[in-house]
């Protein structure tokens, strides 16, 4: 299968080319970017042959049936509703839109044009995640009582730009980090948060967008979250904990894209480390997708697992904004 890139990000060059090259059979064949010069260095160093500004010229490419999308997070709507109505299947980055409207359109567009749509959540494919969810569900640690998300990092600063100064591009720690979270959530604990409060701050990074935020959420089980994320904490490191009436799982250094870390599982017999392999994140995902694709399985992340975290990022903002506790709106996605 042959792939457009629409966006000529870092994240296609670093982790997105070398997965989808994985696949057997599977190549890049168009990136679609909005600047000529940067499309034409970017093809040219990693080889893909065919570069344009014009995404409607990649799209009219019948060979290519995949796309993917790393654009800036308001474009995403408008470009995935374009590979849509192509006939393209669509693996897109997180956040899929600015508004929960635009992402639930998304989603009913291509299960209308019979064309599977994906989210590019990469923890989820983590075989640290993937371990903990099996720990979970086991019931080695009994009923879940609560959940505890560290993911506050320092933003490098090739990667700031609009993510620190740029609301209307869809910047902010909330749209940025937060979905992640959310994501894991709901992908550990396999239910959706009922209700959030919050608090955001800008603390110096942050031009006119929050650098960092903490909230709490409540689930349907009565399970508590707490999530912290951040773009100015350098040396904090991240993880997360999962408390039950019986054990916790305490995973450090997990919520990144590289297949690191570490995961311990405590109880009355003592403390145990828990395997995990050591696989590609993002191969991992790409592999799900072409899997589904295929018609032989489902995305590790579908549309409506991007629209729910994006729900749950919503909220968060919302919260910190009105200072009260917010119900978690999900649109027309079940």
């Amino acid at each position: 299968m042959n792939w457009i890139f629409v966006g000529a990000s870092t994240i296609a060059a670093q982790y997105m080319l070398s997965a989808v090259r994985s696949q057997a059979g599977h190549k890049v064949s168009w990136v679609v970017s909005g600047s000529m010069d940067r499309g034409a260095a970017w093809a040219r160093d990693h080889g893909v042959p065919s570069v344009t500004t014009d995404l409607a010229e990649a799209l009219a490419d019948s060979d290519a049936t995949i796309a993917y999308i790393s654009t800036t997070n308001e474009k995403h709507f408008g470009q995935a509703m374009a590979c849509i109505a192509a006939g393209k299947h669509v693996l897109c980055e997180k956040p899929l839109a600015i508004t929960l409207g635009e992402a639930c359109r998304m989603v009913a567009a291509a299960r209308d044009a019979g064309v599977v749509f994906g989210t590019n959540h990469h923890l989820r494919c983590s075989g640290a995640h993937r371990a903990i969810k099996e720990v979970i569900a086991k019931g080695q640690i009994g009923k879940v009582l609560s959940l505890r998300i560290h993911h506050a990092v320092y933003l490098p600063e090739n990667l700031q730009g609009w993510r620190i100064n740029d609301a209307a591009a869809g910047g902010g720690v909330v749209p940025d980090i937060t979905v992640h979270n959310a994501d894991v959530a709901r992908f550990l604990l396999n239910e959706d948060p009922q209700s959030v409060v919050a608090q955001v701050t800008s603390s110096g990074m942050g031009e006119g967008v929050e650098d960092s935020a903490m909230s709490v959420w409540m689930m349907p089980s009565g399970t508590m979250v707490m999530s912290h994320e951040s773009f100015t904490h350098e040396f904090a490191g991240n993880g997360l904990e999962v408390h039950g009436e019986s054990g916790s799982i305490f995973a450090n250094n997990v919520m990144t894209q590289e297949p690191i870390g570490t995961v311990e599982l405590v109880t009355g017999s003592g403390r145990q480390q828990i395997p995990f392999p050591q696989h590609s994140l993002y191969e991992r995902g790409v592999s799900d997708f072409v899997t589904a694709v295929e018609g032989q399985g489902r995305a590790a992340a579908d549309g409506v697992d991007g629209v729910k975290s994006l729900a749950v990022a919503l909220a968060v903002r919302e919260a910190a904004q009105s200072g009260k506790r917010i119900t978690v709106n999900y649109g027309e996605v079940s």
